[in-house]
């Protein structure tokens, strides 16, 4: 029977230099997935359970906030770290890497970019070390791709704001204990009548939902939050009024640099997981890993690989330089996820029967790598993205 945690032994080279600070990073995170998340990795997963423990663990150890300044609570580090970090998680258990993903680069990063210093100190230091967990709510029922057709309003009121509504797919939803929400508050102006709200745990008219029963990353919460008559008050507006979808759009380029990094770690995951099997397996006398189609698998698989985490990291350290990210954000989006996608289809076949049994991580990963090319914008919103972004630039011909 094969384990993550002897598959995470396998694949341990990058395509790029790493400096010594994040070598120790790498292998801090490494092992601390090897003891505390490898051994109930299955556990959580078929009881959908989630790991309120180990994201606490997180918290201590900085991975909650590690894009936020030390002067907020944060590890003061970028985001070609927290493309690591993702990454390590994931290649163990992408329930853990997107629970981050969602607290860090679209809960939190949305109150520390548009939010006021008020707002940042009052939220930024409880969401870094974890003792708060965060989510971000813009989907609705009828409103995916399109938010321009959301349906959750926010009313002006004495005070305040009343919020009305529901928000579907939410991760961390049934958990958090502080969610950002994207409201109506001019229909009339389209996605510029849209405005962002932090919303507490508590507050009356406000509680999480149905929690959905998923087909993969099943230790992670997906739920959804329901507003009834939920007033908030008015310094809980986060940006300016109306730039709501604005803002999101740019937390949306952070937010695509971490399902990259997801969907990177849940490739690896199994390619990690087949190159152990390969190995081990034996067929008309030797081991399968010594027949030429199965070593051509591999070398696609990890050549793949590569090629998608050095567009994730271009998208990280351009990021990290204060450009805008939107093209290559959406580029490794797309490319590593479909990546992924393909990685954990061929390391499925490469298990043989093996593949489709629990006893053999393979499956896992197969059922967790498809909402990559779904969550935070779908493989054809990627594509849309990225032509309309390099015909921005392109020559004009006559």
């Amino acid at each position: 029977m094969g384990s993550i945690a002897e598959a995470q032994t396998e694949v341990n080279t990058y395509p790029f230099t790493l400096t010594e600070e994040q070598e120790q990073l790498r292998e801090a995170i490494r092992k601390f997935a090897a003891k505390e998340i490898a051994p109930n990795v299955a556990r959580w997963d078929e009881a959908s359970e989630f790991p309120t423990d180990v994201v606490r663990q997180l918290g201590e150890m900085g991975l909650l906030g590690i894009i936020f300044p030390a002067e907020y609570g944060g590890s003061g580090l970028g985001y070609v770290e927290y493309v690591l970090a993702i990454e390590e998680l994931s290649a163990v258990d992408g329930s853990i890497g997107i629970i981050v993903a969602a607290h860090t680069s679209l809960c939190s990063n949305h109150i520390f970019l548009a939010g006021n210093e008020e707002q940042r100190r009052k939220y930024i230091p409880k969401l870094a070390s974890g003792e708060w967990l965060g989510s971000w709510a813009l989907t609705e029922p009828g409103s995916g791709s399109d938010a321009s057709a959301a349906r959750t309003t926010a009313t002006k009121v004495d005070g305040g704001w009343r919020l009305n509504g529901t928000k579907t797919f939410i991760t961390n939803g049934g958990h958090a204990d502080v969610v950002v929400v994207i409201a109506v508050t001019d229909r009339e102006k389209g996605t510029h009548g849209l405005s962002a709200f932090v919303v507490e745990r508590g507050t009356p008219g406000f509680r999480a939902g149905k929690k959905e029963n998923k087909l993969g990353l099943r230790a992670s919460d997906t739920s959804e939050l329901i507003f009834e008559d939920c007033v908030v008050p008015e310094e809980n507006l986060v940006g300016k009024l109306g730039e709501g979808f604005i803002d999101a759009m740019r937390i949306l380029d952070g937010g695509r640099i971490s399902i990259a990094a997801l969907s990177l770690g849940i490739a690896r995951g199994a390619l990690d997981a087949s190159l152990h099997y390969v190995k081990e397996r034996r067929q008309f006398g030797k081991a399968i890993a010594e027949f030429q189609g199965i070593q051509w698998k591999l070398a696609d698989m990890a050549t793949e690989l590569d090629a998608a985490r050095l567009l994730t990291q271009r998208a990280g350290v351009l990021k990290d330089a204060g450009r805008k990210v939107t093209r290559e954000s959406s580029m490794a989006k797309l490319y590593a996820s479909e990546v992924a996608v393909r990685i954990c289809d061929e390391a499925v076949q490469l298990h043989g029967g093996y593949g489709f049994l629990k006893d053999f991580p393979a499956e896992k990963f197969y059922r967790d790598v498809k909402l990559c090319t779904i969550g935070e914008g779908t493989s054809e919103i990627q594509r849309m993205v990225i032509a309309r972004e390099i015909l921005k630039v392109s020559p004009s011909r006559g």
